[in-house]
């Protein structure tokens, strides 16, 4: 199998995340969706990133790539079985992909529109997206040490990557002081070799 992504994607983070605690092979193709040199959008339409090349099929969008890795390897589920859970993990997981998609609009708008040209107003309304999912993640996972029930499952792996995907960019964030829990969580991740090997 073979992922094209980057190495600072928060997206593709979890999908090698998955990867590597299900101790599945998967080779990382290093492709810059912004450089005149990718050929992504021969393999995804969509032209982004991650997109999981199994065989001659493409598989894209993060929810469904980790879906089919947890499937694949059906030791030590990430993903519950009972509908109860499984919505419950997923809907963080959902969380989780909104505060990046946050995170990542607002890098974008810096990025794309300097100085005046930036809009105030946009970059207020993913702000409120990232504070709101980070008050719910920290209510969620209240005092425990997983974000859902007694195990670690796809919920942590996703908060931890959005988590760590806010430090990166947007060091001036103060979550990790604002939320001392998701700190904690952050720190229990870090010492799993799936989450330090890929730090980017």
């Amino acid at each position: 199998m073979k992922l094209f992504g980057s190495l600072t994607s928060p997206f593709v983070r979890k999908v090698r995340i998955v990867a590597i605690e299900k101790r599945l092979d998967l080779e990382l193709m290093v492709d810059d969706v912004w450089g005149p040199e990718s050929k992504l959008g021969d393999i995804n339409p969509l032209a982004k990133v991650p997109t999981l090349l199994v065989d001659d099929t493409a598989v894209y969008d993060s929810a469904v790539i980790v879906e089919y890795l947890d499937a694949r390897a059906p030791t030590h589920k990430l993903v519950p079985d009972g509908n109860r859970d499984r919505t419950a993990v997923r809907t963080l997981e959902s969380l989780a992909d909104g505060l990046c998609d946050a995170a990542i609009t607002m890098m974008l708008e810096k990025r794309f529109h300097p100085g005046e040209m930036l809009s105030e107003a946009w970059m207020e309304r993913q702000a409120a997206k990232v504070d709101r999912a980070l008050a719910r993640m920290s209510h969620t996972l209240e005092k425990r040490q997983w974000m859902h029930g007694n195990s670690y499952t796809l919920a942590d792996i996703a908060c931890g990557v959005a988590l760590l995907y806010l430090e990166l960019r947007f060091p001036e964030n103060t979550w990790r002081t604002t939320y001392p829990n998701l700190d904690a969580l952050c720190h229990r991740l870090m010492e799993r070799p799936a989450f330090a090997s890929t730090k980017p």
